[in-house]
């Protein structure tokens, strides 16, 4: 169409514009807002006071909390010069961004309208929440220490409320850079393919630096406040081995928020994407990210609500667990060998992720532009520098990791433990290194698996599928080695650290299987920059496409499009991966709590009793249900978005041929309103079947005389629930990344190129990606 409208000497920009306004109110949050209408220098004078208020806390808890503080903070102005950084950068010509502006608004106005939504429920459990605690009996070391009931109820509410804010914050972090950052590596693609990949490092960089940086501080002040506020290790006060407990309530908090963030911004950009492509590519023949697509801005929201602000929510969620059960894990550990001062084991999850902010930002910066700012450079291969940035981060992980054991792992009782435990620190940089390779293998269309699936689109659609599929099962394979590889090989290292309990029993276990899970998220910063660089450059390709620019544009964000579904693909297996290792963590957690409150030993779960083997079956059940109404909830949606589309291309003929405009924002409410009505079912799911498990066997156990019986068979439930979840995730995960990458290989012209039955079957094979993906 492009090429015709040139030969009739009419240009894009000739025609009238297509963009409507979607915007109806401010969709800053609250809080940003009043701190805008604050002096700069009234705001410098209270952020001066509040920063020596959080170090004197730190002080008063540990110097090494005070370390964590100054990287943390540090690593907030680096944040900020990447934001000034990536904003100086011009935004092309108007038409740019105009498209730039609608998405802005949609992607905004969701994000209000969904946290609005997300915050009630929030509000509501945090009351359950408190209720529970009332009205539950404590435990031996609160009633040791003299923490009571509605100390403890409090504490756990107000952790609770914290880690959803924060979580909600790390999710509008990773939608606002996105929105803003999209149009500026479109424009940038004009000039130079480094230049635009830069851009789009640097940007995601922002929003990787910001989420980790929160999780951190978010913890660290919790655990220093209540250090300070409970006198803890005073005489007649609580131990500093208990405290790490009282943070469950933050993890709890940012897993609720990331659960429905996920949920409600997976729907969006999935109903969105199935809709523009079965109506535009397979009925109408137009290219994607086409102008005259009713749903293309619903589109291009949904990249930015559903892989930016929740992915930014959900790895929040994984750094901030993983943090607060290897506290955990370190304290129990620290209490059972007698260890003098417990203090760096405690916190030793806090420095390793502290140097993650460090390690992840010199990662950043490797990735430079061109030298010649006005040189128009070729298409390098963007994966390949980006492997280069990951490598150096790597390298600099591994060195401050075994600094980090040395410094707090470092024991008179065990002088050879902390060499013990920055092995297992390497397994897990080792584990996430292969994550990152296997998934690039299978997704990424320059090696053979995404070429054979490419190739099974010459002979059609159900061929396409049946590949995709296989490919999908067989990627399971290799992580699922790899993983158990790592669990044994940490476990077996820190057993054999030299340290024992009163008993002489080895104890060190378990927290060597925390330490690898920490070793694997020591990169965490760089990889979820990798993961924010997927949408933002998949926004600049639509933005690109919409504004008809010439092309040789469109062909520099084709590959930054590709290799950003490689790089998504493999940051999720990432995070599958470390999710894995930090299961077991939490598993050994569960049956530690339980066996504490119940004051009866809880040591195994033995899957030959019949009540608890149902337990197992009902976890696994519960994976497919999930995963069954999460993708009715897409297939709905999308119903909806296809007839919309459909209806404006019949009611307005002159959509095609740019007479008249096509009706975004309708396309857009539809999308917003289906998916947080959808998000509602799978949630509730997750969250009550557990409880509802529990309290059954639990009146069942009580008649049979089996105290434990529901403690045990939600310990089944959860056990199976999550190896069943960890398989379906890899399979889905890397089937969906192959779909699209099959079909972005034959969009480069092998097999027939655009608009040949093979590319036809491709985009077949590409909506079902839609539904692995979510």
């Amino acid at each position: 169409m492009m090429e015709e409208d040139m030969e009739n000497g009419r240009s894009y920009q000739e025609r009238p514009r297509t963009f409507s306004t979607i915007r109806s109110k401010s969709s800053i949050p609250l809080v940003f807002r009043l701190l805008m209408r604050i002096n700069p220098r009234a705001l410098i004078i209270l952020s001066l006071l509040v920063f020596s208020g959080v170090l004197y806390v730190g002080a008063s808890t540990s110097p090494i909390v005070v370390f964590v503080f100054c990287i943390c903070t540090l690593s907030l102005f680096f944040s900020l010069y990447l934001t000034k950084w990536v904003l100086a950068k011009d935004e092309g010509p108007p038409e740019m961004s105009e498209i730039s502006d609608a998405i802005r608004d949609g992607a905004e106005g969701f994000f209000r309208t969904q946290y609005g939504t997300i915050s009630k429920m929030a509000c509501i459990l945090a009351f359950v929440i408190l209720g529970i605690y009332l009205f539950r009996t404590t435990t031996p070391q609160q009633e040791a220490s003299g923490l009571g009931r509605a100390t403890s109820a409090y504490i756990t509410v107000a952790s609770f409320l914290l880690g959803a804010l924060c979580s909600g914050i790390a999710g509008f972090v990773g939608m606002w850079v996105s929105v803003r950052a999209n149009v500026r590596v479109s424009s940038a693609a004009r000039r130079s393919a480094r230049e635009a990949l830069q851009i789009a490092v640097r940007a995601g960089g922002f929003s990787a630096i910001v989420v980790v940086c929160m999780a951190v501080f978010g913890v660290a002040i919790l655990y220093s406040t209540f250090y300070v506020w409970l006198g803890v290790d005073s005489p007649g006060s609580m131990k500093v081995t208990d405290l790490p407990l009282l943070l469950v309530g933050y993890g709890f908090g940012a897993s609720f928020v990331a659960l429905f963030a996920q949920l409600g911004g997976g729907i969006y950009t999935k109903a969105a994407d199935v809709g523009a492509d079965l109506v535009g590519k397979v009925e109408q023949g137009i290219p994607e990210d086409d102008p005259r697509n009713p749903a293309v801005i619903a589109d291009l929201v949904g990249d930015n609500v559903g892989d930016c602000a929740a992915r930014g929510a959900d790895l929040f969620e994984s750094i901030a667990a993983e943090i607060i059960s290897a506290m955990i894990l370190g304290g129990t550990m620290a209490q059972r060998c007698k260890i003098e001062d417990p203090s760096g084991f405690i916190l030793f999850p806090l420095v390793v992720h502290s140097f993650d902010l460090v390690v992840s930002s010199v990662g950043i910066l490797s990735i430079r532009g061109t030298r010649d700012p006005g040189l128009i450079s070729p298409i390098e291969d963007p994966m390949s520098i980006m492997q280069k940035g990951y490598s150096i981060t790597i390298m600099l992980a591994v060195l401050t990791f075994g600094v980090s054991t040395r410094w707090l792992l470092y024991t008179e009782q065990a002088p050879s433990a902390w060499l013990n435990f920055a092995l297992c620190g390497l397994v897990g940089i080792i584990t996430a290194y292969a994550f990152v390779w296997i998934s690039k293998y299978y997704t990424d269309y320059k090696h053979e698996p995404v070429r054979l699936l490419a190739l099974s689109s010459s002979t059609g659609h159900g061929t396409n599928i049946i590949a995709g599929v296989s490919l999908g099962m067989e990627s399971t394979a290799l992580p699922v080695l790899v993983i158990s590889v790592a669990i044994i090989s940490a476990y077996w290292l820190g057993q054999t650290s030299g340290l024992v309990d009163e008993s002489g029993n080895p104890t060190g276990g378990l927290f060597g299987t925390a330490v690898a899970t920490m070793g694997m998220l020591s990169t965490a910063g760089y990889v979820l920059t990798m993961d924010m660089f997927g949408p933002i450059a998949d926004n600049a390709g639509g933005i690109v496409e919409m504004s008809q620019q010439p092309e040789s544009v469109r062909e520099i964000t084709d590959v930054l499009d590709a290799v950003g579904n490689t790089t998504k693909a493999t940051t999720k297996g990432f995070a599958i991966g470390s999710a894995a290792l930090a299961s077991f963590l939490l598993f050994s957690a569960y049956m530690d709590e339980v066996a504490s409150f119940a004051q009866i030993p809880f040591k195994e779960v033995d899957i030959a009793v019949p009540e608890i083997f149902v337990g197992g079956l009902l976890g696994s059940m519960l994976i497919f249900l999930f995963s069954a109404w999460a993708c009715s909830a897409v297939g709905k949606t999308a119903q909806e978005v296809v007839n919309e589309v459909r209806r404006q291309f019949i009611e307005r003929p002159g959509i095609m041929d740019y007479k008249e405009k096509p009706d975004y924002g309708r396309c857009v409410a539809i999308v917003a309103s289906a998916s947080l009505r959808e998000m509602i079912r799978p949630g509730a799911l997750a969250i009550i079947s557990p409880m509802a498990v529990g309290v059954i066997f639990r009146i069942l156990g009580h008649s049979t005389g089996q105290p434990l019986l529901g403690a045990k068979v939600v310990a089944s439930l959860l056990m199976f629930a999550t190896v069943a979840g960890i398989l379906m995730a890899l399979f889905l995960n890397t089937a969906g990344g192959a779909w699209d990458n099959a079909k972005k290989y034959i969009e480069t012209g092998a097999l027939g190129g655009k608009g040949s039955e093979s590319h036809k079957a491709a985009v077949t094979g590409d909506t079902a990606r839609d539904l692995a993906n979510l």
